[in-house]
């Protein structure tokens, strides 16, 4: 209790005050972007807490007292359950832990950050929304906290896995959905490095990405990041880029536990649970709070999170024994070479995503990268599963090294690429999978990877303009591995007519998409030639049940005359880009149909119109020439969140024409294109 008060008030103590000259300028583009120039470190880490704020000060604010486990006393019993899988995983205490053992450098660029989002609210409280003032000032620690939250308690484990396995419900996993390509002079048109960054998530909450450009003397990072990080996920600099893909790596299992009175069975033996009390409080809506005491009992595993129904789940999650994972983000991006890179990413800090590379010199690499736990058996769907929790035979305690995972580096082809598929296709030809336990990954191809593997494999030699023409791609791959055996099996109807002049593509104006989506819903394809690992440019391909596709075409044609009055609508018509009051043709399409332009759309609303609600988020194509890297870039929802700003929808008319915008990283550039300044 000392200790966790200690940290507590350093932290406030050191961010509360208002800071001291920086040498700080942000330079804001007209497109909302921030441009931090600095002396050091310290201002530019001083310079991205506050553009944060001035660009997401409301959401930064909600998602930091959520991670504090306090969103239901700020805001009501709306917020309870999430405080609860915080305070069963014991977020704040363990963050406040790792922040004392950050070293003292670290420590300053962290309470840094903090300054500079509480100077923001400082010189703008009234840009800040009433019910979030509550949760200033914000302290050192609370970066920390966060990321802890939503990497390791929503990444790694989640609540909705523990649901899922406890309630035999299936898990949603649809949101991955990621895109990396790195690409060597070799495989390059212009023998010049490039690099597709290309997360996709849910275009809300935690999920949000901020594109910023840090710059300090040795230092020109660009990038971005999700809300509230207080480092870069997603980085190029003058010599070196890395960019992530969420990965099946398992690196969070869930034990089912045998009660013996008040313990455990384990080993043939009781043992007595490891216990804690928290206290939540609970906003009324008389503005009183009230208080409820929860008990956290904890097994040789982890935490006990489910106990109903007669089950009871212990959660053993990884990497809580690292807690240095945003310092080595920051040093990865700073490195000046693939050494210095490799000796970051070898720590293995950070528990999870996949990590794809590239740098100036023309190195490539792809890592399945995480704290992979060494288990004695079992494979993936095993350990995806709930096991025994009565024995020592299941409880893993080490990770496997650097050394033992999957990964490429500088393959043949010369190019990596990841699209959230298992690391045996990171690059062709595919990876011996039997050279690792069956615990580390899946087996299976997705059609967005073999879209991804498929464009890759079309060029000799890959143009800067190529690799972005390919990024934008809503070519359904489906359609080419399917699409022509249900066409001659099937009569000639209005529906196969409008299939056979249709392009194939999910763009704005495709005028058969829309019926072949629907088709694909409601058919389970049985392919002629059957799913193969090693052949993914030729397999799987092909129809068997042709008479249930036809039977399903008929469904789908009635349904989509019946919904829009002809079947060749047009897909932007029914696909719109709405949000936040913007409303424009969509494009793009759910990966499992094969399109490498992601962008999965909600249930029809009263106009029979669909809404984005994941998809293409942050993108950067990136080419470092010999005067330095050039970059096209992209947030497809905006860079600001604010009520009354100018750049929560400006990049919406970019993302429904499939273009980019040129990233502007000179200070000439970004002062041609300035919208204001702010000085420290």
């Amino acid at each position: 209790m000392k200790f966790s008060l200690l940290v507590l008030l350093t932290s406030i103590a050191a961010s509360a005050a208002t800071p001291p000259a920086r040498n700080v300028e942000i330079l804001w583009d007209s497109f909302g972007v921030a441009h931090v120039y600095a002396k050091n470190a310290d201002g530019l880490f001083f310079g991205y807490g506050y553009a944060q704020m001035q660009s997401h000060a409301n959401l930064v604010l909600k998602l930091y007292g959520e991670s504090r486990g306090r969103g239901a006393e700020y805001w009501g019993p709306k917020g309870l359950e999430l405080d609860r899988w915080v305070h069963v995983n014991e977020v704040p205490q363990r963050a406040e832990k790792w922040f004392a053992m950050q070293t003292p450098e670290f420590q300053k660029y962290l309470t840094a950050f903090a300054d500079g989002m509480n100077e923001y609210a400082r010189r703008h409280p009234e840009a800040i929304g009433a019910e979030y003032k509550q949760v200033l000032p914000i302290r050192p620690v609370d970066s920390l906290t966060h990321v802890h939250r939503i990497v390791h308690f929503s990444y790694v484990s989640s609540a909705a896995r523990v649901t899922s396995a406890a309630t035999g419900r299936p898990l949603n996993l649809a949101a991955q959905a990621s895109n990396a390509w790195a690409i060597m002079p070799k495989k390059s048109a212009n023998s010049t490095p490039m690099m597709l960054m290309n997360p996709h998530l849910p275009w809300q909450d935690w999920y949000t990405y901020y594109e910023i450009q840090l710059t300090a003397p040795g230092m020109n990072l660009y990038g971005a990041s999700q809300i509230g990080f207080p480092v870069l996920r997603f980085a190029f600099s003058d010599y070196v880029g890395f960019t992530q893909t969420v990965n099946g790596l398992d690196a969070s299992d869930l034990y089912s536990v045998t009660p013996d009175g008040d313990g455990y069975r384990f080993d043939g033996a009781r043992k007595s649970f490891e216990t804690a009390t928290s206290t939540i409080k609970i906003k009324q809506a008389d503005g009183s709070l009230r208080e409820e005491k929860m008990l956290i009992r904890k097994t040789v595993h982890g935490p006990v999170v489910w106990d109903k129904d007669g089950k009871v789940l212990a959660m053993k999650t990884g990497g809580l024994d690292r807690p240095f994972l945003l310092e080595q983000y920051w040093k990865m991006a700073l490195a000046k070479n693939f050494k210095e890179y490799e000796a970051q990413v070898r720590r293995l800090e950070v528990p999870t995503f996949n990590i794809t590379y590239a740098d100036r010199d023309g190195h490539a690499m792809f890592l399945f990268n995480g704290t992979l736990p060494k288990r004695k058996s079992g494979d993936l769907a095993y350990w995806a599963g709930v096991v025994p929790g009565d024995t020592s035979e299941t409880l893993w305690t080490g990770y496997h090294s650097y050394d033992e995972l999957p990964k490429t580096i500088d393959p043949p082809a010369g190019w990596v690429q990841n699209t959230n598929d298992p690391p045996w296709t990171s690059t062709l030809p595919v990876m011996d999978s039997s050279k690792y336990p069956p615990y580390v990954s899946a087996r299976e191809l997705t059609m967005r990877t073999l879209s991804s593997l498929r464009m890759l494999s079309k060029d000799e030699k890959l143009s800067f303009e190529k690799l972005v023409e390919y990024k934008h791609s809503t070519h359904l791959e489906l359609a080419d591995r399917i699409l022509d055996d249900l066409l001659a099996a099937a009569p000639e109807t209005a529906a196969t007519r409008v299939l056979k002049a249709w392009d194939r593509n999910a763009d704005n104006a495709s005028p058969g998409a829309v019926l072949f989506e629907a088709w694909a819903r409601g058919f389970r394809p049985v392919y002629k030639v059957p799913v193969n690992a090693a052949d993914p440019l030729n397999a799987p391909r092909g129809l068997k049940n042709t008479d249930a596709a036809i039977e399903a075409l008929a469904k789908a044609a009635a349904e989509v005359e019946k919904n829009y009055g002809k079947l060749d609508v047009a897909y932007g018509d029914v696909n719109r880009f709405k949000f936040r009051g913007a409303n424009l043709p969509g494009n793009g399409a759910d990966g499992a149909l094969g399109a490498f332009r992601v962008i999965r759309y909600g249930a029809p609303d009263a106009d029979k119109q669909r809404s984005p609600v994941h998809g293409d988020t942050f993108v950067a194509a990136v080419e470092w020439l010999k005067s330095g890297p050039h970059a096209q870039v992209l947030v497809s929802y905006g860079n600001s969140s604010q009520p009354g700003t100018k750049h929560d929808v400006d990049q919406l008319p970019l993302l429904s024409r499939k273009a980019l915008r040129t990233a502007w990283r000179l200070r000439k550039d970004v002062e041609a294109h300035l919208e204001s300044k702010d000085s420290f």
